[in-house]
């Protein structure tokens, strides 16, 4: 059998990939976990692609130098624009990865009734087509309706105050998903299970939202057992720590809320070799 010492390392832009972290500590208590949040970087929802292809790369040879034996992107936009490089560059250690956009895929097409699923995103996500490619490779020949909502993120992650000024930005968002009569609703993005509450308020309960944490953590022990370095099941209670790319003490004050545990101590690290550029 394989090592199952190591953590499972996962990372985001920031504190929305602490939703699928929370999912992990509940799944698999057993479990190791590192989590990076790349907030000097925040969002990535408008970065330009190559050069956020380029962070992902140093993220990942960053976690995968600090001994993990699995890579979560924890992350839409990165899935969407950089998996294929977090692969290259795990493969190369023999470490698998695993991520958010294919599991999240898999489920809305297994409980669409009426074969039409929307999926609210972030720019980049959108325009990847990563989410319709995934909908699409499930074969239930599917109605995809992605909408950008460039705002959203940006303000869960601050923790601004729900207002009415809220309520409109999100019923603008949700607009064309509702009169398309999508009753499945992909969250795009670790930061949305934040405002789920409010967006299933507007598009009306019958619609059915999916998450991404629940599916990686899935994904997560299938990926360790098949790989055989799953610690035991009923072994002791495993650490999580953290590292960030930004201001520490806000990504543990914003963090806790996400992650609904402690956070503890946060380690402030430097992402070298990819310099700070918007599109």
């Amino acid at each position: 059998m394989s090592d199952a010492s190591p953590p499972v390392a996962m990372f985001d832009s920031g504190v929305g990939g602490l939703t699928v972290l929370h999912e992990c500590l509940v799944s698999l208590p057993q479990e190791d976990f590192l989590y990076l949040g790349d907030t000097e970087w925040f969002p990535y929802g408008s970065r330009d692609p190559e050069r956020l292809r380029a962070r992902i790369a140093r993220i990942a040879e960053l976690l995968l130098e600090r001994g993990a034996k699995l890579l979560v992107i924890a992350c839409n936009t990165a899935t969407a624009v950089g998996e294929e490089t977090a692969r290259e560059v795990a493969a190369a250690s023999g470490v698998e990865v695993v991520s958010v956009v294919y599991p999240q895929a898999e489920i809305a097409a297994a409980i669409t009734a009426n074969g039409r699923v929307g999926v609210l995103a972030t720019p980049n996500t959108v325009a990847s087509g990563s989410y319709r490619r995934a909908l699409e490779a499930q074969g239930r020949g599917l109605d995809v309706i992605e909408v950008e909502a460039p705002e959203l993120a940006p303000f869960i992650q601050d923790g601004s105050l729900f207002d009415e000024e809220t309520m409109e930005m999100a019923r603008t968002y949700c607009r064309p998903l509702k009169q398309a009569d999508v009753d499945t609703l992909i969250l795009g993005c670790t930061h949305y299970p934040l405002v789920s509450p409010m967006l299933q308020r507007i598009l009306g309960r019958d619609v059915r939202l999916v998450a991404g944490g629940h599916a990686v953590a899935a994904a997560v022990q299938r990926t360790l057992g098949a790989a055989g370095t799953a610690r035991p099941a009923d072994g002791p209670e495993g650490a999580y720590d953290f590292l960030c790319s930004g201001d520490a003490a806000a990504f543990r004050e914003v963090g806790t809320r996400f992650l609904q545990m402690p956070l503890g101590e946060v380690e402030r690290i430097e992402i070298d070799a990819v310099t700070d550029s918007r599109a």
